[in-house]
């Protein structure tokens, strides 16, 4: 059954994984400001910012996806 009402883009939250859809990019969502969302790539790295129009949660599975690539990528390419 239908309320009638519709729902809105769903949240960023802090703990969660988003695409930057001006670039692509994926990061954990570190914080989240009136205007401004920060993130941090997966495999670590340093933040970046976006505003909240130009971020976009990302589903189960695409953040599964995207935490086995940066997983994968790490064990090609280990920090020193």
């Amino acid at each position: 059954m239908s309320t009638g009402r519709r729902e809105g883009p769903p949240a960023i939250t802090v703990g969660s994984v988003a695409r930057d859809l001006r670039d692509g990019r994926v990061g954990d969502v570190m914080d989240v400001h009136p205007g401004r969302v920060w993130l941090r790539p997966l495999g670590g790295g340093r933040e970046w910012d976006a505003k909240p129009d130009d971020v976009r949660p990302l589903t189960a599975r695409e953040q599964l996806s995207a935490r086995l690539a940066a997983a994968n990528a790490r064990s090609r390419h280990p920090l020193p």
